[in-house]
């Protein structure tokens, strides 16, 4: 006999996407007497004036959501405005279900009654927490560096799960009154989940922003402040987002307009894991594989492939077939290189270069690929080659695209030569030797972020401002969609749990930043975090929505530039309060968002979060103090062993820049770079201009247009170069734009996974070459692929229209 309720708990056999969007899903479930029957998701009866009420509430706060369909707009707007019995149909397909097919095709809409928080998830999660935390913090140090990311977790944590259930005797045992099992039966896709959370809070972003700190400080200013400061700013730095994740959750958790689409992936890739089920081929434009099939096929695929452009043959990494031919001509390697150039023809056969620097292309929406397009074109193609090839900024006398700066004799800039003992500015030295230049790029880049600053701002307030208004004053949950709705059957983290929390690291934060000679006045602290918490809402929006980020660190650094200047660690623990605490936040967020598709509790997710982040904090701050002090020359130069310290010696280097040279000798009054101020009246503007084409013309793409994507997705560049993004651009168009409209079967039930799949292939794939070749000093044999190839001007980084001979320089006379 067919069921008809809201959520049914049982076991899914099979299930059929729909295309149109919020109908109802049939599921063939087995019940507990072992029949097939099928569950279908409806709504619960409301009078039509409350469902009328309803759908204007939805539409009012749904109005500039990139994420929905113009139809399913049309949709709402007519049954609003008729204010019919039809009112009700309309509200439960936007509400019973997911109105995004994204959404639809990766997370199932029912909830089963699963153990999440057992000995096992905890045992397994804390062991890869130690193992991915220590691992990270001991090869940050080494260039190349080895990362463990969150996707190894994911992988290794299935075969662990699988094993214990398999090996470890069930018995019962009772500890202080609490009750546990050693075996609760087979590992479940929320024991999985809590795993991943706990690994993506510790390791899953790589080594802890606050490492660097702790390198700048032993093995570049030579200074030791002792243990009881490290911990203060390990604790301080990894957790006080935590509260703030906390504190904003109702706005970018709960609401299925946030769908984050990362999660979506990790959703996908669990579900695939623990679930062999067949492809129906009616569904998916007649594909038959099962998805765990073509995982395994699309996974070894990818790790071997990788050994070619990664070992074999780099050529293929950024296949630059200009420079090939023309290896010594300056012009050609700047507008067709894919390392230090353009990348006008941008051909790449390696997947690190597509999403080394932005993720997969396969997850961000079509909007969010078609605005990075629009900025990288427009202003690292046609603005840049504009000022470049006009020898704006002196550019003739510098690479076109590089992350290093410069001074006036065309060489890396010396630091050294302008500080006093002290580590702060000697002016006469400062004078005497030279003003900092960077390449057309990376003075772009400077210019974006401002921009992108004050447009997600203005962006936010215009096309998101409705929306986020509806949800605060949304207290009875009239717009929750069913996954809301089913977690609300857990218990809640008590939102005071967060409040304590928060006020706790904000002491610790105080506490360090006083009791030792930080440099960082106690107004500016609290200023670092409020620029975190008010720009966690806007910034989580356009994250939640594109999955891409917009960051913080060149304005914390200009802030701090201007407020404190000649205070080179008061910047660095600036730019970590303000800027990491907002990542920090953001990376909890999502993480939140995944337990709340997959229906783990809340309370689980609080203390796996917390206590993971925590545990990691001590096993990072262990292996770097160890490691800085007893192994031998470490960070410098010529490590025997490559411990050369990459990104602390970056970290040393802009905290001299912002905090010694300061932005006002770059950014103020005839400064070489001042006109750059001009990008925060641009982003300020370019919002209104895009809100203004989207009331004029509704139906039109404008209202797609996104100023803080336009002006910030693409900061990464330099290091990243243009061939990175147009890449990630046309793959992102072939998947999201081509597929998803052509073939949206299979789009719905394979795109996720073979994101997945091509991103772990490669991550095991790089750990394997690393530990294999680099760690051993092993080489290729060489030939053409990698070692003439390597030998073009863009490779080199020196395709520079006008090189100085020994003793010249270039610039102004006078700064």
């Amino acid at each position: 006999m067919p069921l008809n309720i809201p959520f049914f708990r049982g076991k899914e056999a099979a299930s059929t996407p729909r295309d149109v969007v919020g109908e109802p899903i049939e599921h063939v479930i087995t019940t507990s007497s072992g029949e097939k029957e099928k569950a279908t998701v409806t709504a619960t009866e409301i009078s039509d004036v409350e469902a009328n009420n309803r759908l204007n509430m939805y539409r009012r706060a749904h109005k500039w959501d990139p994420n929905l369909g113009n139809d399913t707009l049309d949709e709402v707007t007519n049954a609003a405005v008729l204010n019919d019995s039809g009112a009700q149909k309309v509200l439960d397909r936007v509400i019973e279900n997911s109105p995004y097919p994204e959404v639809r095709a990766a997370v199932r809409n029912y909830d089963e009654e699963l153990p999440a928080s057992t000995v096992r998830a905890w045992v397994i999660g804390m062991f890869l927490t130690t193992i991915g935390s220590g691992l990270n913090s001991l090869f940050s140090l080494r260039a190349p560096s080895l990362i463990i990311s969150s996707v190894v977790a994911l992988l290794v944590a299935y075969p662990l799960g699988v094993g214990w259930a398999k090996v470890m005797p069930a018995r019962t045992f009772n500890t202080f009154g609490m009750k546990w099992q050693s075996n609760p039966g087979p590992f479940n896709v929320k024991e999985h989940v809590l795993i991943i959370v706990m690994a993506n809070a510790s390791f899953g972003n790589g080594v802890a922003y606050f490492t660097d700190t702790i390198q700048a400080l032993k093995a570049f200013y030579h200074t030791d402040y002792g243990w009881g400061f490290y911990v203060c700013l390990a604790l301080s730095t990894q957790i006080v987002g935590f509260g703030i994740a906390g504190i904003v959750r109702k706005i970018l958790v709960e609401p299925a307009s946030m769908i984050w689409p990362q999660d979506l992936v990790s959703a996908t890739f669990v579900y695939t894991l623990h679930d062999n089920t067949k492809t129906n081929p009616a569904e998916t434009n007649g594909w038959k594989i099962s998805r765990y099939r073509f995982f395994l096929y699309v996974f070894t695929g990818s790790f071997i492939w990788y050994w070619f452009p990664g070992v074999i043959a780099p050529f293929l990494s950024v296949f630059a077939i200009v420079t090939f031919i023309k290896p010594k001509n300056v012009v050609l390697n700047q507008l067709f290189g894919g390392w230090t150039g353009l990348s006008l023809i941008p051909i790449t056969f390696d997947w690190t270069q597509v999403t080394g620097y932005i993720q997969s292309p396969l997850i961000a929406p079509w909007h969010a690929i078609g605005n990075t397009m629009i900025g990288t074109i427009g202003f690292f193609i046609i603005v840049t080659c504009g000022l470049h090839y006009s020898n704006h900024w002196f550019a003739q006398y510098l690479p076109i695209s590089d992350s290093t700066t410069y001074d006036n004799t065309a060489n890396p800039y010396n630091v050294s030569k302008i500080l006093t003992p002290e580590f702060t500015l000697d002016e006469e030295k400062y004078k005497a030797y030279s003003p900092l230049f960077l390449s057309t790029t990376f003075a772009m880049t400077y210019g974006l972020s401002f921009a992108s600053i004050a447009a997600v701002v203005t962006h936010t307030a215009l096309f998101h401002g409705s929306h986020i208004w509806t949800i605060v004053k949304d207290s009875r949950g009239d717009l929750d969609d069913i996954h809301t709705r089913m977690m609300k059957k857990y218990k809640a983290a008590p939102w005071w749990w967060y409040i304590i929390l928060l006020v706790v690291c904000v002491a610790l934060c105080l506490v360090t930043c006083l009791a030792w000679p930080t440099h960082l006045t106690w107004w500016a602290l609290l200023l670092a975090l409020f620029i975190s918490l008010v720009l966690t809402v806007p910034i989580g929006v356009v994250q939640a929505t594109t999955n891409i980020q917009i960051g913080l660190n060149v304005f914390t650094e200009y802030i701090i530039g201007y407020m404190l200047p000649g205070r080179p660690l008061a910047m660095m623990l600036f730019k970590t309060y303000g800027y990491i605490t907002m990542v920090q936040a953001l990376s909890f967020i999502q993480d939140l968002k995944l337990g709340h598709y997959m229906k783990v509790p809340p309370r689980s997710l609080f203390w796996g979060q917390l206590i993971a982040t925590l545990w990691s904090c001590f096993v990072q701050l262990g292996v770097q103090i160890w490691a800085l002090e007893h192994i031998p020359d470490v960070c410098k130069p010529h490590q025997a062993n490559r411990f050369t310290c990459p990104q602390g010696r970056v970290f040393f280097g802009a905290s001299v820049i912002w905090g010694v040279i300061g932005p006002a000798r770059m950014f103020s009054g005839n400064a070489l770079y001042a006109s750059l101020q001009y990008f925060w009246i641009a982003g300020a503007i370019a919002p209104f201009i895009f809100y203004a084409l989207a009331r004029i013309f509704p139906r039109s793409n404008a209202r797609f247009l996104s100023a803080p994507v336009i002006f910030g997705s693409s900061l990464y560049i330099p290091p990243a170069t243009p061939l990175n993004y147009l890449a990630w651009g046309i793959v992102g168009y072939v998947f999201q734009k081509y597929i998803r409209n052509r073939y949206r079967g299979w789009w719905m039930r394979f795109n996720y996974i073979t994101s997945a799949s091509l991103d772990s292939g490669l991550a095991i794939s790089t750990i394997v070459i690393i530990a294999a070749l680099n760690l051993t000093g092993a080489k290729f044999p060489s030939w053409w692929g990698n070692t003439g190839s390597m030998e073009t001007l863009d490779n080199l980084g020196t395709a520079i229209r006008q090189p100085l001979q020994e003793g010249q320089k270039f610039g102004p006379t006078v700064w």
